[in-house]
C-alpha cells in the first residue's frame, strides 16, 4: 500500500487542525525541505501514518470454517521442498567467496 495521492483540484473534503507554534515551525521547515506545500506535506505524512497503522493490525476476523482450514494446513506433516533446500544451501552473496 502506498500513500494516497490526489491532485489539489480533486480535493473536496475539509479537515481542520490546531497546532502549537512549535509544531507549526517544525511542519513548515519539513515541508520546505521536502519541497512541498504545507498542506501536501501534512496530508502525505498523515496518510502514510494512517496506512501504516492499518497495516499493523494484528487481529484478523475469520469464519469458523476458515479458521479450521488454517488449522488443518498447520497440522499437515511437513513436505520436502527441493527449491527451498537448494536456496538455503547456497552461500549468501555478502559472505564473500
Amino acid at each position: 500500500m502506498t500513500a494516497v495521492a490526489s491532485s489539489p483540484s480533486a480535493r473536496s473534503a475539509r479537515l481542520g487542525l490546531r497546532a502549537t507554534p512549535e509544531q507549526e515551525v517544525v511542519l513548515r521547515r519539513a515541508a520546505e525541505v521536502a519541497r512541498k506545500s504545507l498542506t501536501d506535506f501534512i496530508l502525505d505524512s498523515a496518510c502514510l501514518a494512517a496506512e501504516q497503522t492499518l497495516l499493523d493490525q494484528r487481529l484478523f476476523m475469520v469464519s469458523g470454517s476458515q479458521y479450521q482450514a488454517l488449522m488443518d494446513l498447520l497440522d499437515r506433516p511437513e513436505q520436502s521442498n527441493d527449491g527451498l533446500a537448494e536456496l538455503f544451501a547456497r552461500q549468501a552473496p555478502w559472505d564473500g567467496k
